[in-house]
């Protein structure tokens, strides 16, 4: 089972295959699903799966494990932007996505592999803000939970449960570790933040404020 957006295979459902392709910054195909269903045939894989597609070169893909749940990133931050910006918000012209492929070990019921999808997307966030970026991912971000189908069902997958606890870990270490690559393979690494290297520490207070002239206002951030 799992649960996935993106092109191909997206929303909650029994899936046999995930791929993350690499495709040109210039890409303009409108069905991005066909071509994914090639790809999928081109390495004769069967049945039902999930395709995504980034700009960044797959083979710069991070991957990091906690308790046996193993997460894979591609990060790309050449469009960042915050969740909640103006429409039409644009801060950069070139395309960049954070792809997230994760496997947990056990079941995971419905409600487990939904909360999932908040925990790596909170876990995400937590990575960007230690990297010292002012954003909460891209516009084009995607992602895949997959996990076993048989056994007993897990029910949560929140941030402080069992599955959930070690998903968000092993999200944060990959995100962080590619958002650290990706500055370095560009020229634009910041220095991170020095709470980031204990997850155990609270980063920063729960109620901080942009900085002055912030273009999303001056109001708290929860």
């Amino acid at each position: 089972m799992c649960v996935a957006s993106g092109p191909l295979g997206g929303g909650l459902a029994e899936r046999n295959w995930v791929i993350n392709a690499t495709v040109d910054r210039a890409y303009a195909r409108l069905d991005p699903d066909i071509h994914l269903l090639d790809m999928a045939r081109d390495l004769e894989l069967a049945g039902p799966g999930v395709g995504m597609l980034t700009a960044v070169d797959v083979r710069q893909a991070v991957a990091a494990e906690d308790g046996g749940v193993h997460v894979v990133a591609t990060v790309g931050l050449g469009h960042p932007t915050w969740a909640a910006a103006p429409d039409g918000d644009m801060r950069d012209p070139y395309p960049g996505t954070i792809n997230i492929v994760a496997w947990v070990p056990v079941r995971l019921g419905p409600g487990a592999l939904v909360n999932g999808v908040s925990t790596i997307t909170e876990a995400k966030a937590q990575a960007l803000w230690a990297y010292g970026g002012e954003a909460t991912g891209t516009a084009t971000d995607a992602l895949c939970v997959a996990c076993v189908g048989d056994g007993r069902s897990e029910e949560y997958g929140g941030p402080r449960s069992v599955w959930g606890a070690r998903l968000a870990r092993a999200t944060y270490a990959a995100v962080l570790q590619g958002c650290r690559e990706w500055g370095r393979r560009h020229g634009t690494g910041r220095p991170v933040r020095p709470e980031s290297d204990s997850l155990g520490t609270t980063p920063g207070s729960l109620e901080t404020r942009p900085p002055a002239g912030h273009p999303y206002g001056d109001g708290p951030v929860l």
